[in-house]
């Protein structure tokens, strides 16, 4: 449960490497995207080997990302960063739907679908996810309706599981194991969205959650975390977060980071290294700021 009020998060990987190694050039995608609502009160992006040159850019689809080039080797990379945020409820279904999409199924005005082009793109056409689908094959509905019951039906035919190896199943294979990551989840909802006609986009932030405060409670926000969901392009409303993880909709506990027309662009650091073995570290708090401490 997320309160609202201002927060701090603090989130660093650390990678140490058991020889000097040279760092290819290294994208960082940890800053909040130019679209999320809720008002920054702070945020600082700090790297280190601090020897380093950076470039920040917005890619194809409007993130902001980071650009790192090393010129030196090092046994170690860092990457920290802070973000203060006011956050204020966010009520996910605030929104009216245009009239031409207000029932589905319904089609995207042409120069509209032009535009979402990419984001309507499947993947090969696999039959378990033509069967999965199948459950809307002849249905007319209410469209928010319809993604309601989407989001729901994914999340009840799925487990959710840790998986820190790299990688994102197909939605074939996140259906015959029944469950995935949240990013399996994400990327099954996706496909199957744009099955079903709609521009959808992978997302990847920061997910958020306080545990309400009592007199033994230090603010620790031990559920947060990097996660992934979906988002989905409806006319007169615009892009419309959703998590079949859990099951909801995007409220203010959602920090998008990337949104993205496939997974491989929104993974939170690319980059190459030299061969060699390395130890991975991460820690991610998220606290309650005191009124205190904001800054305007």
């Amino acid at each position: 449960m997320i309160i609202a009020g201002a927060i701090s998060l603090r989130h660093t990987m650390r990678y140490h490497y058991d020889a000097p190694v040279l760092l290819g050039p290294q994208v960082v995608r940890l800053s909040p995207t130019p679209y999320y609502r809720a008002r920054i009160l702070q945020f600082s992006l700090s790297v280190a080997p601090e020897n380093h040159a950076l470039n920040w850019l917005q890619d194809p689809n409007g993130n902001w990302i980071a650009r790192y080039v090393f010129p030196e080797r090092t046994t170690e990379m860092r990457i920290d960063v802070r973000l203060d945020i006011d956050l204020r409820p966010l009520n996910p279904f605030d929104f009216v739907v245009d009239s031409e999409a207000a029932d589905w199924p319904f089609a995207y005005v042409p120069d509209t679908r032009t535009e979402l082009e990419a984001y309507l793109a499947r993947d090969v056409p696999d039959a378990a996810l033509e069967r999965f689908c199948g459950t809307w094959s002849g249905r007319q509905m209410s469209t928010v309706d319809l993604l309601v019951e989407v989001n729901a039906r994914i999340n009840q035919a799925l487990g959710y599981e840790v998986r820190s190896e790299p990688g994102v199943f197909s939605p074939a294979e996140t259906l015959a194991r029944k469950s995935g990551s949240c990013r399996d989840i994400a990327w099954l909802g996706v496909q199957v969205l744009r099955h079903l006609g709609f521009g959808a986009r992978f997302v990847s932030g920061y997910l958020l959650n306080l545990a309400i405060p009592d007199d033994t409670d230090d603010g620790d926000g031990e559920f947060s975390g990097l996660h992934a969901w979906v988002e989905v392009y409806l006319p007169g409303v615009g892009w419309v977060g959703m998590d079949p993880t859990s099951g909801t909709f995007c409220n203010e506990a959602y920090v998008p980071l990337a949104a993205c027309v496939h997974y491989d662009a929104a993974a939170p650091l690319t980059g190459s290294v030299e061969p060699s073995r390395v130890e991975f570290h991460h820690e991610l708090h998220v606290q309650r700021l005191d009124p205190a401490e904001l800054t305007e």
